[in-house]
C-alpha cells in the first residue's frame, strides 16, 4: 500500500511524475512513491563544470542571508514540508515519533548564521572560500590559494533530519554542485529543506546547484551512468560497510569517495565516580543519558562501558550498584530523547534470555519488557556478542587498568565518552594511537557540534578542490634554466 511520495527535485525543478513503487524499510507491504531516476540520468548531472560560475557571483554573507532564512521557514508549525517529511519518517524508521517531533523542532537552530560561519571559519577558512589567499613561500615564490566547490554526490545516512540538514549546509558552503540520494528510512528530509529553500529564493544559485531524488542503492545501471568523472568528482557516501563498499567500486582517477562509514564507540568510567552518592547518580544521569539517545542507534552511542573500579569484590560491589543506578536513569529518560525501543533484535534477545539463567559471569538488570537493559560484568570482559548491542542495552565491564581498555579501541572506534575530565586529558595523546577519533565529556557522546571533525577527517576541506597559483621572480626563485 503506497503510504506516500518522493518527488524528484531537480535544480529548483519538482517532478511528480515517472513513478515507481519502493518498499519501506519497516513492512513490505508498505511503500513510496519516486520518479524514475534513470529517465532523469540525463539532466541530473551538471551539463557543464562551467556552469557553476553563478556560485562565485555571490558572497558568502549572500549564502548566510539565505541560509538563515532557510532556518527561519523550517519551523515545524508553519512549514508544510517538514510535517510531511516528519509523518513519513515515522512510517520509515526506526524511532518513535515523540522522539522524531523533537528532532524536527531542533532542525532550523541549525542553519542559524552563527553556527553556519563558525563551521566555515573553523574547517576551512572563509578567507579561502571567498577569494585567493596570498603567501610568499621559503624560497621565495607568491602563491595564491583558493578552495573551490566540486560536483558532488551525497549518501547521507538516514539515522536523522540532522544528517539532511549538514549535507546541504556544506554544500552551500563549499559552493558546490550536490546530487542528494535519499535514504530510504528518511525519505522527505532533505527534499522538505530543498523546497523550503526554492520558496525562500527560487532562483539563486544555491537553489540551482541542489538536486533531491531517490533510487535504490545498488542500482548499477543507475550508479555506473552517473558515478563517473565527467559527472562527479566527489561522492561523500555515509551508511554501512556494504554500502560504502560498493561506492568505492567506482572511485577512480578524478573521482574520489569521502567515506563517512559506520563506527562504534566506547566509555571510560574512572575511579571518581564512586567518591560520594551524588557523584554516582550524576555519572549514572550522563551515562544513561549517552546509551539512550535517540535509542542507541548513533555510531556515537554507547554500548561498552569499561568502569576503572577493579574486578575484585570489591570492585564488582561498586559496578554492580552503578548498573542499577544507570538502569533506572535510562527508563527514567523523557520520550523526547529516548523510549523502549520500537524494534528489538531476536538475537540479541536470545542472548539476554541465556544470561539470565546464570549470573555467574554476567548480571543482567532489567530487559524482561525489551525497555532496555543494563548487562555488568563480573570479570574484566565484554560479552561476547557487542556487536549485538543495540535498543538501549549496554555492558559495564570492570577493569584494572586504563591498559585493559585500549586493547578494545580499534579503527573503528568514534566517541570514546569519559569521566572525569582530567582521565580524558590523561587519555587524549594515547587513545588517538589505537585509533579513536572523538574523545568526550561523559553525557556528551550523541551531543555533536557541528563545526568539529568528523571520523578523524576533515570532510568540508576535502569536499573542495584547493587550487593554487603561483609566481616565481627569477631573481627571488632559482631558475632550472641557470644551473
Amino acid at each position: 500500500m503506497n503510504q506516500f511520495d518522493v518527488p524528484l527535485f531537480l535544480r529548483g525543478e519538482l517532478i511528480a511524475t515517472d513513478w515507481v513503487e519502493y518498499p519501506l524499510r519497516r513492512g513490505v507491504e508498505e511503500s513510496f512513491r519516486a520518479p524514475d531516476m534513470r529517465k532523469y540520468l540525463d539532466r541530473l548531472p551538471l551539463g557543464n563544470p562551467r556552469d557553476m560560475a553563478d556560485l562565485y557571483s555571490i558572497s558568502f554573507e549572500d549564502i548566510l542571508d539565505v541560509l538563515e532564512e532557510v532556518g527561519r521557514a523550517l519551523a515545524i508549525d508553519s512549514n508544510p514540508y517538514i510535517q510531511e517529511a516528519c509523518e513519513a519518517t515515522v512510517l520509515a524508521a526506526n524511532y518513535p515519533a515523540s522522539m522524531i517531533a523533537a528532532s524536527y523542532v531542533n532542525l532550523p537552530a541549525v542553519f542559524a548564521r552563527e553556527y553556519v560561519r563558525e563551521i566555515a571559519e573553523c574547517r576551512i577558512g572563509v578567507d579561502y572560500l571567498e577569494g585567493w589567499v596570498d603567501q610568499t613561500l621559503a624560497d621565495g615564490r607568491d602563491i595564491s590559494i583558493r578552495a573551490f566547490g566540486a560536483r558532488s554526490v551525497h549518501i547521507p545516512a538516514g539515522n536523522g533530519g540532522l544528517v539532511s540538514a549538514i549535507t546541504i549546509i556544506r554544500n552551500a558552503i563549499t559552493r558546490s554542485d550536490a546530487i542528494i540520494k535519499i535514504p530510504s528510512n528518511d525519505p522527505l528530509t532533505a527534499l522538505a529543506i530543498a523546497r523550503t529553500l526554492r520558496d525562500v529564493a527560487p532562483d539563486h544559485p544555491l537553489t540551482r546547484h541542489l538536486s533531491v531524488g531517490y533510487w535504490k542503492g545498488g542500482d548499477t545501471a543507475m550508479e555506473q551512468a552517473l558515478f563517473r568523472p565527467e559527472h562527479v568528482e566527489k561522492i561523500v557516501a555515509w551508511g554501512g560497510y556494504a554500502s560504502v563498499k560498493h561506492v568505492n567500486q567506482y572511485v577512480q582517477p578524478g573521482l574520489e569517495m569521502i567515506a563517512l562509514d559506520p563506527k562504534r564507540s566506547a566509555t571510560i568510567i574512572g575511579p571518581e565516580a564512586f567518591e560520594n552518592e551524588d557523584t554516582l547518580v550524576e555519572v549514572a544521569k550522563r551515562a544513561a543519558c549517552d546509551i539512550g539517545m535517540a535509542n542507541q542507534e548513533a555510531c556515537a552511542s554507547a554500548r561498552v562501558i569499561y568502569v576503572l573500579c577493579g574486578s575484585d569484590a570489591q570492585g564488582l560491589e561498586k559496578i554492580n550498584r552503578l548498573g542499577e543506578h544507570i538502569y533506572r536513569e535510562l527508563i527514567a529518560l523523557p520520550d523526547y530523547l529516548s523510549t523502549a525501543p520500537v524494534t528489538v533484535s531476536r538475537e540479541l534477545m536470545d542472548n539476554l534470555d541465556a544470561l539470565r539463567l546464570d549470573d555467574t559471569f554476567y548480571r543482567l538488570i532489567g530487559g524482561e519488557e525489551r525497555e532496555g537493559a543494563i548487562i555488568v560484568s563480573q570479570l574484566d570482559e565484554p560479552v561476547d556478542f557487542t556487536p549485538l548491542l543495540s535498543g538501549r542495552v549496554a555492558n559495564l565491564v570492570p577493569v584494572d587498568s586504563v591498559a585493559q581498555v585500549t586493547r578494545a579501541v580499534t579503527a573503528y572506534t568514534q566517541t570514546i565518552g569519559v569521566y572525569p575530565e582530567s582521565l580524558k586529558k590523561q587519555l587524549r595523546d594515547e587513545l588517538p594511537l589505537y585509533g579513536a577519533q572523538r574523545l568526550t565529556s561523559l553525557g556528551y557522546a550523541c551531543n555533536v557540534a557541528t563545526a568539529t571533525p568528523q571520523d578523524a577527517i576533515e570532510p568540508l576541506r576535502r569536499m573542495c578542490k584547493w587550487v593554487f597559483e603561483e609566481s616565481c621572480d627569477p631573481d627571488k626563485v632559482m631558475p632550472l634554466w641557470r644551473f
